[in-house]
């Protein structure tokens, strides 16, 4: 038997079930991994010790007594550092949170507790979110296990590089421009952004956003079958959430074994605007040929997109940065100055997008908004002749952290967000899951998308299951 850090979460579940593992161990090997590890990548910036093994003491009691129990029950879980878990320190990856308690528990996180998950620590985060690449003042840099010294992406950076370093089974994240599928890209994990509304986000400051869809909230995981078990967990109405879907009418895991002999799947190598490191293409070209090998049928095909990359990420910074005002809007209503004399507790990047938002208008919110609707129309008319897109997550393999890339294959981009394949798809709002696609010649992972029709997910589960059913990948993880 593997040990116990080396398990899936869903393995890991069902021997506790079982009577054959016991949560007091699983929580105990998994604070042990993380005491002798988290200096080697920065994953976790609190780790809740001794309130995880009192669960754990709970969680056998709870099996010795022959209690129901939850598909989630003992199963150690690690929550992002922008995510309240009453009793517990949430930074925000910023000065201004260094020493705050929440007291509150996010209701996405509420469930993973009531389905019998035991939260072990808060992983590292750039401040508020706001990064491709996760490095902050309270924290540090956080970077991927595969590739030391390189960027484990952003905004979930903490959250992948944990599940990279085999630190914890599950870990779910966040996604506003790709946060969820970027460290996946960077660390080698699969990360599930699921269509905008299917996990509830609960905002007691503003819960009608005015650029909704946006922002999802979604599993990160090893294997496709625990991100389909998390998210089984997280996906539900929720009446503090105006936008939250209904309940989805099966599970997700179940979706892990369907067939996918009856799908097509288009394949874009750079959504026809994208410029893509040759390295990463040559990753992509291979592993494409999965979906084939499991029986899909794959075709060359881009998205009729009208707006070019850079249409695309001007409009992407119009609605980011109003909806980064309203986060620092609300701060003030907290008694907070992020504009005054709290500023020099502030990354020089937030305060540049604080400064960025106060100027945007109606009328180029409006032009944004046009920008939106032509990408979701190209995304339509590809979706009306294919069930699934495929094409890379990011433009460039991982960098080393500190740096970040200004050309790639001579065309200038934007340093910050202008390696990133992730934006349209928050645009849209449309379901994506982030699979490792394999290493360059010098070592470094490669993450592809695949991505669905709103309200998909059980197709891009069951292709995405089939795909690591060719393609294992549990290999290339650090022992």
């Amino acid at each position: 038997m593997p040990p116990i850090h080396e398990r899936s979460a869903a393995s890991l579940a069902r021997g506790i079930r079982e009577g054959t593992l016991s949560p007091v161990a699983v929580v105990d090997a998994v604070l042990d991994r993380i005491d002798a590890r988290n200096d080697r990548t920065n994953a976790f910036v609190t780790v809740t010790a001794d309130r995880a093994r009192t669960a754990a003491r709970e969680a056998e009691q709870a099996v010795e007594r022959g209690d129901p129990l939850g598909p989630l029950h003992g199963v150690p879980v690690a929550v992002k550092d922008l995510d309240d878990v009453a009793g517990v320190t949430t930074t925000n990856g910023s000065l201004l949170f260094e020493n705050h308690v929440a007291s509150r528990t996010e209701p996405f996180v509420q469930r993973l507790v009531d389905a019998g998950a035991i939260v072990v620590g808060k992983t590292n985060t750039p401040e508020f979110g706001l990064g491709c690449t996760t490095h902050n003042r309270v924290a540090g840099a956080t970077e991927t296990p595969l590739a030391p010294g390189h960027v484990s992406g952003g905004s979930s950076g903490g959250a992948a590089a944990a599940l990279a370093d085999r630190l914890v089974p599950l870990a779910p994240g966040s996604d506003t421009g790709g946060s969820i599928r970027t460290p996946a890209a960077c660390c080698g994990v699969v990360g599930l952004k699921p269509t905008f509304g299917r996990v509830p986000m609960a905002d007691e400051r503003n819960a009608f956003s005015t650029v909704t869809p946006f922002s999802h909230l979604g599993p990160l995981a090893r294997t496709v079958e625990d991100a389909a078990l998390l998210l089984d967990v997280m996906a539900g109405p929720h009446p503090a959430d105006p936008f939250s879907l209904p309940e989805p009418e099966t599970r997700y895991v179940d979706a892990v074994t369907d067939p996918v002999d009856d799908l097509t799947v288009a394949y874009s190598p750079a959504l026809d605007t994208y410029p893509v490191a040759d390295s990463v293409r040559r990753v992509i070209d291979d592993a494409v040929d999965a979906f084939a090998d499991a029986g899909a049928t794959v075709e060359r095909a881009d998205p009729p997109l009208d707006p070019d990359s850079d249409e695309i990420l001007d409009a992407y910074y119009t609605f980011a940065t109003v909806l980064w005002e309203g986060l620092f809007d609300g701060l003030e209503t907290e008694g907070f100055d992020p504009r005054g004399e709290d500023r020099e507790l502030l990354a020089d990047s937030t305060v540049e997008t604080i400064i960025e938002a106060d100027s945007v208008s109606t009328r180029e919110l409006a032009a944004a908004q046009r920008v939106r609707t032509r990408v979701l129309n190209a995304m339509t008319d590809l979706f009306a002749d294919y069930d699934l897109l495929v094409c890379p997550t990011l433009c460039v393999p991982p960098f080393e952290v500190g740096d970040h890339p200004t050309e790639i294959e001579g065309t200038e981009i934007d340093p910050r967000r202008g390696w990133l394949l992730t934006q349209p798809f928050n645009l849209t709002g449309q379901p994506v899951c982030a699979l490792p696609a394999g290493q360059t010649d010098d070592g470094l992972p490669v993450g592809l998308q695949l991505v669905g029709p709103r309200l998909a997910e059980r197709y891009v589960v069951a292709a995405s299951a089939a795909y690591e059913r060719v393609r294992p990948w549990a290999e290339q993880y650090p022992e």
